[in-house]
C-alpha cells in the first residue's frame, strides 16, 4: 500500500486535534479523518496540569509526587505510573502552546484556579485547573477547539470530516493504513500512511460494548452524554492485535434528574452532546441530603460524583432521591461547600446560583423536580414513606444544628439544615461523560500488544487509550481527562511524526 500520509489521525476532539498539530509542526504531512461534520465544541475549557505559566503566575504550587500517588491510591495501583508521571511531565507544555499559539490570538488566555479547598480525605483536591477563558475574563472560551483546528490547517494538515473509520489495514504484523467510509456518498476506501494515532475517543454510546465491557454502568447512569463514542477506534485496535485495559474507567456526573419512580437498572438514553443534555441538574453535584427509596439517608453525602452513584447502586432500583429547601440554594449557601471544577458557584463552575435556581424552576415544570410546603406533602409527591422522610430529615437537622454528622461524617461545613419551607425534592442518577478504559499504550503513546510489543505504526490517545485511568474519575483533580487527551494527543503526534517506530 502507497503511502500517501506520514501520520493519519482518526477523530479531531481533544486528543486529535493536539496530535495533529504536533505531527504537523514536525513538519509530517498529516491527514485527520472523523465522522462527524464537526468537533470544536467537544474541546474541554478546564484543563489540568502541573507548573503552567498560569499557575506560576497565580502562585500555585503542586507536589508532582504527592499528586502521582494520590491518582494511584485513588485507582488502588491500577494504572501505569510511568504514564502518570508521563503526564505531569508534560502537561504544562501542553496548557502553554495552547495559550500562547491558540487562545492568546484570538484575545483570549489561560487562567488558573488557584484553590481547591476540602477538608477530609475522602475529599482531598489539587488545584490543578486551568481555565480557558474568554477576551474579558468572565467565562470559558466555548468553541475555542474550532481555533485549534484551524492552526491544524494552517501547519499544512488535511481534514475530512463525515469520514468514519472501519478497520486498521495491517500487513505483516504492522498498521499500514486506515479503511474508512465516506459516510455521504456511502464508499469505502483505503488510505496509507506511516503511522496512524487514534483518537476516537470511548464506547458509552454503544449498548453492546457497555454490556461487554462496563455493565455496571448501564445499571447506574441514565444517560450517555456523548453519542459520538461507538468504540469504533478501539475494536479496530483490539482487532490489529492490541491489548485493551481489562477493567473499565469512566467519568460520571450525579447530575441526571430522572422522573419519580424510575429505575437506573432499566434506564439507558444515548442523548446528544451539551447543550441538548435533558434532565440536567446542576445541584446535584452538591452535597445536600441524599435518601433511599425507603426515604432513609444511607451515606456521606460530601462524596465526589461518582462514589454518590456507587453508593445508590448498593439500593433499591439503583436510586436515591435529593432533598433540599429554598434556603439552601440562595449564594451564601452554595458558596460554603466549596465543590470544585464545573459544579463550583459562578466562574469557572457552570452556572450562577440564579442560573440554577433558574433550572430548578424549569424542572419543576418538567416534572422532574417536586416542590411543596412541608415535608409530608414532598414524601407524597415523591412516592417515599412520609413517617420515614419525616423522621430522616428531622434527624438530619438535628446533626446540623449539632455541627457533627455522628451518622456518616460529613463535614460541618457542609450539613446544611432544612428546616422550613418551601422543600424541594428529585430522584437523581448518573450521567456518564465517557469511558476511559482504553488500548495498552507505552509513554511513547504506541499501542502494546498482549505481550507488552509495540504494534508498528500504531499510536492511541485520549480516553481511547487506556492505563491512566480504572473505576471512579477523580473529580477533585479538575481538568485531567481534558489533560489527559490534549497532553497525550500532543506527545502521540511528536513520536509518530519524528520516528516511523523505535
Amino acid at each position: 500500500m502507497k503511502k500517501e500520509y506520514d501520520v493519519i489521525v482518526i477523530g479531531a476532539s481533544n486528543a486529535g486535534g493536539f496530535a495533529a498539530a504536533a505531527a504537523a509542526e514536525k513538519g509530517a504531512k498529516v491527514l485527520v479523518i472523523d465522522k462527524m461534520r464537526s468537533a470544536g465544541y467537544l474541546y474541554r475549557d478546564t484543563i489540568a496540569s502541573i507548573g503552567s505559566k498560569a499557575q506560576k503566575e497565580a502562585g500555585v504550587e503542586i507536589d508532582k509526587q504527592e499528586l502521582i500517588n494520590f491518582l494511584t491510591e485513588f485507582a488502588q495501583d491500577n494504572v501505569d505510573q510511568r504514564l502518570l508521571n508521563t503526564w505531569v511531565d508534560n502537561s504544562a507544555e501542553t496548557i502553554d502552546w495552547l495559550d500562547e499559539r491558540i487562545l492568546r490570538p484570538h484575545g483570549a488566555h489561560i487562567q488558573a484556579t488557584p484553590d481547591a479547598y476540602y477538608e477530609s480525605a475522602m475529599n482531598k483536591a489539587f488545584p490543578t485547573g486551568n481555565e480557558v477563558t474568554n477576551s474579558d475574563g468572565t467565562y470559558w472560551e466555548l468553541g475555542y477547539g474550532n481555533w485549534v483546528l484551524d492552526e491544524v490547517k494552517k501547519l499544512g494538515a488535511e481534514v475530512r470530516w463525515q469520514t468514519k473509520l472501519q478497520s486498521l489495514v495491517v500487513a505483516a504484523g504492522e498498521v499500514v493504513g486506515v479503511k474508512v467510509e465516506d459516510l455521504p456518498t456511502k464508499r469505502s476506501y483505503e488510505i496509507g500512511a506511516k503511522n496512524i494515532i487514534i483518537c476516537t475517543g470511548g464506547y458509552g454510546s454503544n449498548l453492546a460494548l457497555m454490556q461487554k465491557w462496563n455493565p455496571m454502568g448501564l445499571k447506574t447512569n441514565v444517560y450517555s452524554d456523548s453519542m459520538r463514542d461507538d468504540g469504533s477506534g478501539i475494536v479496530a485496535g483490539l482487532e490489529a492485535g492490541a491489548a485493551k485495559d481489562e477493567e473499565a474507567a469512566s467519568i460520571v456526573f450525579n447530575r441526571a434528574a430522572v422522573s419519580v419512580g424510575a429505575n437506573a437498572r432499566d434506564m439507558y438514553e444515548i442523548d446528544m452532546t451539551p447543550p441538548n443534555d435533558p434532565a440536567y441538574l446542576w445541584f446535584g453535584s452538591y452535597p445536600f441530603l441524599r435518601v433511599n427509596l425507603e426515604g432513609e439517608r444511607f451515606y456521606n453525602e460530601s462524596a465526589p460524583y461518582q462514589f454518590a452513584i456507587h453508593a445508590a447502586a448498593r439500593q433499591t432500583g439503583y436510586m436515591q432521591a435529593m432533598i433540599w429547601n429554598e434556603e439552601t440554594m440562595d449564594d451564601e449557601h452554595l458558596k460554603a461547600v466549596h465543590t470544585l471544577g464545573c459544579s463550583r458557584l459562578g466562574f469557572p463552575g457552570i452556572w450562577t446560583a440564579e442560573e440554577g435556581r433558574k433550572q430548578i424552576a424549569g424542572l419543576i415544570k418538567e416534572n422532574l423536580v417536586q416542590k411543596a410546603d412541608n415535608i409530608e406533602e414532598l414524601a407524597d409527591k415523591l412516592n417515599l414513606p412520609v413517617k420515614t422522610l419525616t423522621n430522616t430529615v428531622r434527624r438530619y437537622n438535628e446533626l446540623c444544628h449539632k455541627g457533627k454528622d455522628e451518622d456518616f461524617g460529613k463535614e460541618a461545613y457542609r450539613m446544611l439544615a432544612i428546616d422550613q419551607g418551601p422543600y424541594y425534592g428529585a430522584f437523581i442518577s448518573g450521567r456518564l461523560l465517557a469511558t476511559l478504559d482504553g488500548l495498552r499504550v507505552n509513554t511513547k503513546m504506541q499501542v502494546l500488544r498482549e505481550n507488552g510489543k509495540v504494534i508498528p505504526g500504531l499510536y492511541a490517545a485520549g480516553n481511547c487509550s487506556g492505563g491512566f485511568f480504572w473505576g471512579a474519575y477523580p473529580d477533585h483533580v479538575p481538568g485531567l481527562t481534558a489533560s489527559h487527551a490534549q497532553t497525550f494527543g500532543r506527545l502521540a503526534g511528536k513520536f509518530a511524526a519524528m520516528s516511523k517506530q523505535d
